[in-house]
């Protein structure tokens, strides 16, 4: 965001100093006020009303920018979700939701109570518009009006029932029907001081995800079959996180909810693509093992691996010993770095710590633990299960499973081709021998 482009447009406009639009900006942003709000608050403090310039401008949906303010927009409102977040120093209640027409969809942010529920078809004036995880979404403010307006045919459901492989950082008000499969009850340090939570996973026949309850409830607990409404949902460590406010809605269920036991199957390139995904699987070969692998050094206080007993962030340490692989994982559309922790390194392994330590020393050198994992796995191909985080870096999944399995070469060969866009109508034979 160019704050200063913004700063230097607002002071022309208001006909003011830049440095005091800019100093103004910077405060109310850094309390994580939306840009349009803040605006409209400047202009407002220098009497200008809180409309600047510029004129309202109607806009089918699709034509809305983040370089637009002052819209006029209808649609129908596909979600409304509700909580309270943090503004200025007070706990604000906040509305938030899709709103749709005939072009496309768009997330809205009301910051007052404008009596509107999912269905009804609206039209709002003078709304403000912001980026958010890179979309526009139209702000609604003290200056917007909203008015009913005729019925608006959208190719979208309303109501906002969804699935958890459907779910969506950035999705609010949504409605999931979910089995709790693991639970627990956490106190962290909140905006308000100690604050308990209740975290874990819930499923549903599509799929698993992490979810927090910022209200713990007593009908949320291990084996609960629950419709969740008002639900929200944020990234956490790279996928989507289902998220309960205290506006929630939580009702048991009289029938059990299906759960998927396997986790979805994905080529590595569309799993990549995904930008992050909980609970998926993957089969490639791994093609290489990654520097930091083998036995390794860790911080005893924020688990950080640490180089020659120094720690980012904590100094010089008493480290501890773990084990840890870091496999380059390639099935042909694309690569990611499968990590496994130390259960799973042991296994690959074929001995713990300890054993891992003993090889060290009496070779004199770590890396003939890193070396001999190599030999085990590279070249061979395996499935992985585990959550998948996608960012600047690279793709990581965090492995659960991996486990070897067997190819056949024919098939493989078949594989290759069809990616080529070059295999035989009729392919290898069958037999994986050679057609004459």
């Amino acid at each position: 965001m160019d704050v200063d482009k913004h700063a230097e447009e607002l002071a022309s406009a208001l006909g003011v100093n830049k440095s005091e639009v800019r100093s103004d900006l910077e405060n109310l942003l850094q309390y994580s006020v939306p840009i349009e709000e803040a605006k409209q608050s400047i202009r407002r403090k220098h009497g200008d009303g809180g409309r600047g310039s510029a004129e309202p401008v109607s806009l089918d949906v699709a034509e809305v920018t983040p370089d637009r303010s002052n819209v006029t927009a209808t649609g129908k409102v596909l979600t409304v979700g509700r909580r309270t977040i943090r503004y200025q120093g007070e706990d604000v209640e906040i509305q938030e939701g899709e709103l749709a027409d005939e072009t496309g969809k768009i997330s809205y942010t009301a910051w007052q109570d404008f009596g509107f529920e999912p269905g009804d078809s609206i039209t709002v004036g003078n709304a403000g518009v912001r980026e958010w995880d890179g979309q526009p979404e139209l702000n609604l403010g003290e200056n917007t009006s909203v008015a009913v307006a005729d019925d608006v045919n959208v190719p979208y459901e309303v109501g906002g029932e969804s699935s958890l492989i459907d779910l969506e950082p950035g999705d609010r008000g949504r409605t999931v029907e979910v089995r709790v499969l693991e639970m627990e009850r956490r106190t962290i340090d909140g905006r308000d001081g100690e604050t308990e939570i209740l975290s874990g996973e819930v499923g549903d026949e599509t799929g698993r995800l992490p979810f927090t309850d910022w209200s713990p409830r007593a009908e949320v607990e291990p084996g609960a079959d629950l419709r969740i409404e008002d639900v929200y949902v944020r990234e956490f460590r790279g996928v989507p996180s289902v998220n309960l406010s205290e506006y929630t809605t939580v009702t048991p269920l009289p029938e059990p909810v299906a759960v998927r036991e396997d986790a979805p199957r994905l080529s590595v390139g569309d799993a990549v693509e995904t930008g992050g995904m909980y609970d998926v699987e993957v089969v490639g070969t791994a093609i290489q093992v990654r520097d930091g692998s083998g036995l390794i050094e860790r911080c005893p206080e924020c688990g950080r691996v640490v180089q020659g007993g120094q720690c980012r962030s904590h100094g010089a340490v008493d480290a501890e010993d773990d084990l840890r692989i870091k496999a380059i994982v390639d099935d042909g559309t694309g690569t990611l770095t499968a990590i496994l922790g130390t259960e799973l390194t042991a296994e690959v392994y074929g001995g713990g710590i300890e054993e891992a330590k003993s090889a060290a020393r009496d070779a004199m050198d770590k890396e003939v633990v890193a070396a001999e994992i190599a030999s085990r796995i590279e070249g061979r191909t395996f499935r992985v299960r585990g959550n998948l985080s996608v960012d600047d870096y690279g793709a990581n999944l965090d492995a659960d499973a991996f486990e070897q399995v067997e190819v056949d070469p024919a098939e493989e060969a078949r594989a290759a081709l069809e990616r080529l866009g070059s295999a035989p109508a009729d392919g290898p034979a069958a037999d994986g021998g050679e057609r004459r």
